[in-house]
């Protein structure tokens, strides 16, 4: 409803180009990948293909060489709208999660073994930074890395891993001196198909179906000096110069899929009849949507000028949590004034807002739960 001016014409095009593909090759096949808790590989290499991934890689190895964090936001954003959150969010790990973490901390030897991958889709990634005993609070990270001389040997357990079942290839946090606390922390290249890497079944969770989430096992891993990313001990100060990226992906997430709620919730209101007239003549539906649509505006304004902020280095933890918490704070609210307004036929799984109603939950948990988001806005309000 209000005129945006974050997107230039190339953008448009791009927009424009990952919608049909998504209309055409995403949504009609979701229904079989939420069945088989994963998306394909087939579904990795289409998008590749397109230019639809990884689109920051470098033209020297092998990618497009879009520095420019606003085609990431256009992926959240039609993904999102299209209610194709499952799909989204492998996505997003590999594009926004993974990938900065080889640009910027990688050497170029690993830069060149994986990244023609990633731009390809040939390669999926994973974040393996989770575990059964430390999931926002990463300071109490288990696994270990242990110096060997010319490898490192890596034990321990993963949990909640996006893209986990299918990945080629993660970044793992690890200790590397465990008396160390969050300073002995260290991050590392993993090859996925390596001996002592154990991949559970995908969980079965309440949403998000076509997202391929599991447990990770790593017992004796071998992995060779070369793949340590950046310096030794340096993992938490890594993770926390690039969660940012992570929360304003998930955010940008969030209000996409409450922007598409609320389309699909103004044509079923339209459409559905109750004492003999649509139920958009009701008042209460009328005021309903009024006050939704205006919340998710002044949603969408606040995301695009923080991705603009990003683009330009400007934005600050702090800010990325905001984005985090109060978009997902914000999707879920909408989407269950949805549902309501859907009445009966919302809970049924077939229409679109019950699924966006199962696929938000989760939103508020991961990238940090919306509670450690809020003591981190208050840290930097009050240092």
């Amino acid at each position: 409803m209000i005129p945006r001016t974050i997107y230039n014409e190339e953008h448009l095009m791009f927009r424009q180009s990952l919608v049909e593909y998504v209309n055409q090759h995403i949504v009609p096949n979701n229904p079989a990948w939420e069945k088989a808790k994963m998306m394909p590989r087939e579904a990795w290499t289409g998008a590749g293909a397109m230019g639809f991934l990884a689109v920051n890689v470098p033209e020297e190895y092998g990618g497009m060489g879009i520095a420019d964090f606003r085609y990431n936001a256009i992926a959240a954003e039609v993904l999102g709208q299209a209610g194709m959150v499952g799909p989204a969010i492998g996505f997003q790990v590999h594009s926004d999660i993974v990938l900065p973490y080889f640009l910027h901390y990688g050497s170029d030897e690993i830069k060149r073994r994986w990244l023609p991958g990633f731009a390809s889709g040939e390669v999926i990634g994973a974040i393996c930074m989770s575990e059964p005993g430390a999931g926002s609070d990463l300071k109490g990270l288990r696994t270990s890395a242990v110096d060997k001389g010319d490898h490192y040997l890596i034990n321990g357990s993963k949990t909640f891993i996006s893209n986990g079942y299918t990945c080629d290839v993660a970044v793992v946090a690890a200790k590397t001196n465990p008396a160390a606390g969050a300073k002995g922390i260290s991050l590392f290249v993993v090859d996925m198909h390596s001996p002592g890497v154990t991949k559970n079944k995908p969980f079965e969770k309440v949403g998000m179906h076509a997202q391929d989430t599991c447990e990770i096992f790593f017992e004796d891993v071998v992995v060779p000096k070369d793949n340590l990313l950046g310096e030794e001990n340096q993992g938490f100060i890594y993770m926390m110069t690039l969660l940012p990226q992570e929360r304003i992906s998930v955010g940008l997430l969030g209000i996409a899929a409450a922007e598409g709620a609320l389309e699909q919730t103004v044509e079923y209101v339209r459409q559905r009849q109750a004492f003999g007239k649509p139920i958009s003549e009701f008042q209460n539906t009328r005021f309903k949507l009024a006050e939704l649509a205006t919340e998710v505006a002044m949603g969408r304004i606040f995301m695009d000028r923080l991705v603009e902020l990003h683009c330009e280095g400007k934005l600050d933890a702090a800010m990325a949590s905001m984005a985090k918490y109060s978009m997902t704070d914000l999707q879920c609210r909408v989407i269950d004034e949805c549902l309501q307004l859907h009445g009966g036929y919302g809970y049924m799984w077939e229409y679109y807002i019950a699924r966006a109603y199962a696929d938000a939950r989760a939103q508020r948990i991961y990238a940090g739960t919306n509670e450690i988001m809020k003591e981190l806005i208050a840290r930097k309000l009050l240092s």
